[in-house]
């Protein structure tokens, strides 16, 4: 697939990178020189300029691009990039940080495909390192909607349990299942859970700490706790 990138910096170079190791094509542009630079070192195909600029987009040729990522700091540009994105039937992806007000994002999101908050989910996978290790953002769905894989451990409430007979909060549900070491595809109901095994949950953020608590278990809460009283 081809893609093509708005903005070569932490976000947007990450995400062109993994996109070329998965082996796609991707055009990058970017309006800061040293940006650019930098990613033309890292043998990407840049187009400096204003990637909120119609006539700079259209040097990326469009017309033959899957989607467009528009991932710069600024929301105006990455905005404006989705709106002549959508005007070349490409899907699109707006990076939106969560300090923009509820109304903004609420006025953006209906108009592309995808909105992501990459803040959000650094701080999200932050916390979740503390905690253990056993939980790990994956994506940002929504404002409030997360998707996490999380690892059954020996302290799991439901090692043991078939996918049928689990029991998760009514804003969570599970997506993806495998088997340590194999790769994840659809539940079945009568798979089992055992240590290792790994789940992919959608939680609304306000029900991701009980999925947690009911998935990975209370023994990496335990031990922060200890340390907290130990301070």
């Amino acid at each position: 697939m081809r893609f093509v990138i708005i903005g070569a910096g932490r976000v947007g170079l990450r995400t062109a990178r993994v996109l070329r190791e998965e082996g796609h094509d991707v055009t990058i542009i970017e309006a800061d020189a040293n940006k650019a630079e930098r990613a033309r070192t890292d043998d990407f195909e840049v187009i400096e300029g204003d990637g909120a600029r119609e006539e700079i987009l259209e040097q990326a040729d469009l017309e033959s691009a899957d989607a467009l990522g528009a991932l710069t700091g600024d929301l105006n540009v990455n905005f404006a990039a989705c709106m002549v994105g959508k005007h070349y039937d490409c899907r699109t992806v707006l990076r939106i940080d969560e300090d923009y007000r509820e109304d903004i994002y609420r006025k953006f999101a209906s108009d592309v495909d995808e909105v992501v908050y990459p803040e959000r989910l650094g701080a999200i996978g932050a916390k979740n390192a503390l905690l253990g290790g056993n939980i790990r953002a994956i994506a940002d769905i929504a404002q409030n909607l997360q998707v996490v894989e999380l690892t059954i451990t020996e302290e799991s409430p439901v090692k043991g349990y078939s996918i049928s007979e689990l029991s998760l909060p009514a804003n969570a549900r599970i997506l993806a299942f495998g088997k340590k070491d194999e790769p994840m595809g659809i539940p079945l109901p009568d798979d089992s859970l055992a240590v290792g095994d790994r789940v992919a949950v959608l939680a609304d953020f306000a029900v991701l700490e009980d999925v947690r608590q009911i998935l990975v278990g209370d023994a990496s809460r335990g031990a922060a706790e200890a340390v907290k009283g130990g301070t």
